[in-house]
């Protein structure tokens, strides 16, 4: 499982670079963010000051941007190509999104919704809220980044939370957080070197493809032992690979006490790796994290699901301090959506004590797979914007309303499965306490 993990991630990124690097575009474009001071509209001419820089550069821009529409002291990306030696600004992305009423109001449900989720399910809720943020036009560094940043306080309350549950340990959260704080300034370095290389378009691409490959690989994994389960006792097993991995002796070896399991030091450490890289990368690790806990380590759904809120909150300090110097959280979206995550990482991880450990692996595969439909059906768009492939406006605009809707789909989904289920569950709870 490890090793299959570690060979998709490679996979990944192979196929994100070897697309745009044999695209059809000559020569390869550049990227700088910054903010552009002035524009001589008649001449096509901007004034652009890099964020790390306090010198002043000049730019011609060729048709496809209309700079009577460029908006002055604003952070944006400048997308650059070198024609014939000179540097052409060819796109101009605002970093940080314009928010009406609808447009708050959806991250307000998309907060509430990614934190019951994250409190159900202990993913951080990143899967949702990544591609959540980038179908608004959210940019993918900036939506990783936001992420992140709101995810270390709200790790924080769903721990405590289930820890007074009982269903934190401690112990494996501190020693998976510690080798996924280096996995995620090595994901950062990785999304950094996209985003530098190929803007946002590259970065985007990138990260929706990273999410189709690995959701649907792990989500239709985790919904089938899910089935499996159900079908048979309704009661999880320790899985066949992870009962083989704890017979593995090599020193040091460490007892869990609340997950139940004896298990080497360096089997935690690649899972723990690969989840800071992805969380860092793409702005989910969960999804590798708590598979990788049960499935890899043994340990139940209910004690993995709590114990990633303990990685999450770790790395997700750590990282959001590594972005914030990288100029690219947008702290209102951080702050929108941590008002809506707090409510509902407590009432998910309420949730939890209501529900069979079966229906967390249901919710974690329905959610993963329908977030997966949606970001494949954003892809055109990226390879367009990239030049890789040619399609007409009018399917890119239907493809991009279809991927927005199946995600909307996929938070009512997650959302309706955790509450009827922790509804069922207090019913019965009262039932028999009468």
């Amino acid at each position: 499982m490890r090793n299959t993990l570690s060979i998709f991630h490679v996979l990944i990124l192979t196929l994100a670079l070897a697309s745009i690097a044999f695209a059809e575009v000559s020569p390869k474009a550049n990227s700088l963010k910054g903010i552009i001071t002035e524009v001589h509209a008649s001449r096509g001419i901007v004034f652009f000051t890099p964020v790390d820089s306090e010198d002043q550069m000049t730019f011609k821009t060729d048709g496809s941007v209309d700079v009577n529409r460029i908006r002055m002291d604003q952070k944006v990306i400048i997308t650059l190509e070198n024609k014939e030696g000179t540097d052409i600004v060819t796109k101009i992305t605002n970093m940080f999104i314009d928010f009406d009423i609808k447009s708050f109001a959806f991250i307000l449900l998309v907060g509430f919704i990614g934190g019951l989720i994250s409190g159900f399910i202990g993913s951080g809720g990143a899967f949702v809220l990544t591609p959540a943020m980038m179908s608004l036009g959210v940019p993918a560094a900036v939506a990783v980044a936001s992420n992140m940043c709101h995810k270390f306080p709200k790790a924080m309350v769903g721990a405590y939370k289930r820890f007074k549950y009982g269903q934190v340990d401690l112990k494996l959260g501190l020693i998976m957080a510690a080798s996924a704080t280096i996995g995620v300034q090595v994901g950062i370095k990785m999304q950094e070197y996209i985003f530098n290389k190929w803007g946002d378009a590259g970065s985007n691409l990138y990260v929706s493809l990273a999410f189709v490959l690995i959701l649907v690989t792990v989500g239709g994994y985790v919904f089938y032992d899910a089935c499996t389960t159900k079908r048979g006792s309704g009661e999880e097993k320790a899985p066949r690979l992870a009962l083989m991995l704890q017979k593995i002796t090599i020193p040091p070896m460490i007892h869990f006490k609340t997950a139940n399991l004896k298990i080497s030091l360096w089997i935690t450490m690649p899972v723990g790796f690969a989840t800071g890289m992805l969380a860092a990368t793409i702005g989910v690790g969960g999804f590798i994290g708590v598979p990788g806990m049960i499935y890899i380590f043994g340990a139940s759904s209910l004690v993995a699901s709590a114990t990633e809120l303990v990685i999450a909150f770790v790395m997700g300090f750590g990282g959001s301090i590594k972005w914030a110097l990288a100029g690219l959280i947008d702290i209102r979206l951080t702050l929108f959506i941590l008002v809506g995550s707090l409510v509902g990482v407590q009432l998910g991880a309420l949730g939890t004590t209501y529900v069979k450990e079966n229906t967390i692996k249901i919710v974690m595969g329905s959610i993963m797979l329908i977030v997966a439909i949606s970001r494949g059906m954003a892809v055109p768009t990226y390879l367009n914007s990239l030049g890789i492939v040619s399609m007409d406006c009018e399917i890119l605009g239907m493809l991009d309303k279809m991927s927005f809707f199946s995600m909307v789909a996929a938070l009512l989904t997650g959302a309706a499965i955790i509450l009827s289920s922790m509804i069922r569950g207090m019913k019965k709870a009262r039932h028999r306490s009468h």
